[in-house]
């Protein structure tokens, strides 16, 4: 399902929006010139945008492969329309909502090729503040994992990891937010499973490389700006998307009846944190 092609770039860059008009044209006047310079594929796909986003980007960046999909496809649907043209070594993976740099990119994406078995590598990602941003990466969202971590929050005990990281890390997996993959990986592991609509296509993703051999990696030498949220659904929506992709992760890999108790637990969790105020669709 992935191109062959000779001379292979080092870098495809696929870029989703979805009604993010003007940050997806800041996004890439922070990089386009520099990776057309260097040869690179830039693959844009409009994921359903009603703000004019299509020609807005056409005018502005006609180097560009631009990709229009009628409907919102969701993260992993729309990704995967510009993973079946990418044709670079490396293929990295961005939110129109991300802010880096050519460079940044290129350093990533060699850093991932050095090592023979890295498989997907994250730069590190602050949000506009500087902080950085929580649950860019994690342990595989096994129910034992989310059992502990649901017993933290509620115990009001902080998060499961320490998100700013000061060495490289390897992790189970990583944020699609920002995520340099391997061709191979791809080739071997296939595309995102759109059965997840929104949130999970990332861990589902990671733990089927991981499951062939690869290995992911959190590396804070390389650092983006994720501004998140952009082209999210409203909060209570969110969250509901959050916790359906959550069941479906866990009957996927753990089986039906797992599903079942984690739908169960997540009902009481859920009780719960609905008496404290300000609590995330993550937890």
């Amino acid at each position: 399902f992935l191109p062959e092609t000779m001379g292979r770039p080092l870098l495809s860059l696929v870029l989703l929006t979805y009604n993010t008009r003007d940050l997806v044209v800041r996004c890439l006047e922070g990089l386009y010139e520099q990776a057309l310079s260097w040869g690179w594929q830039i693959i844009v796909v409009d994921n359903g945008s009603t703000d004019n986003t299509a020609s807005v980007l056409a005018e502005k960046f006609p180097s560009a492969n631009l990709i229009r999909s009628e409907k919102n496809l969701g993260f992993a649907g729309g990704m995967n329309l510009g993973l079946r043209v990418a044709t670079g070594q490396v293929i990295a993976l961005m939110n129109s909502d991300v802010l880096t740099s050519a460079e940044t990119l290129r350093a990533a994406a060699e850093a991932l090729l050095s090592c023979q078995k890295a498989g997907a590598l994250s730069p590190l990602l602050r949000m506009l503040d500087g902080r950085p941003q929580p649950f860019a990466f994690g342990k595989d969202q096994s129910p034992w994992y989310l059992l502990a971590r649901g017993l933290k929050a509620l115990l009001g005990l902080g998060p499961m990891h320490q998100w700013d990281v000061s060495q490289p890390v390897e992790v189970d997996w990583v944020s699609g937010a920002c995520m340099l993959v391997r061709r191979e990986v791809v080739e071997q592991v296939g595309l995102l499973d759109e059965r997840f609509f929104l949130y999970f296509e990332d861990n589902d993703w990671c733990r089927r490389m991981r499951k062939a051999g690869w290995r992911v990696f959190y590396d804070p030498r390389f650092e983006v700006i994720h501004i998140g949220g952009a082209s999210l659904p409203q909060r209570s929506r969110a969250s509901e998307i959050y916790y359906q992709s959550l069941i479906r992760f866990t009957a996927k890999h753990y089986g039906p009846v797992m599903a079942w108790v984690i739908q169960i637990l997540l009902k009481v969790y859920r009780g719960l944190r609905s008496r404290r105020s300000g609590s995330g669709p993550e937890g």
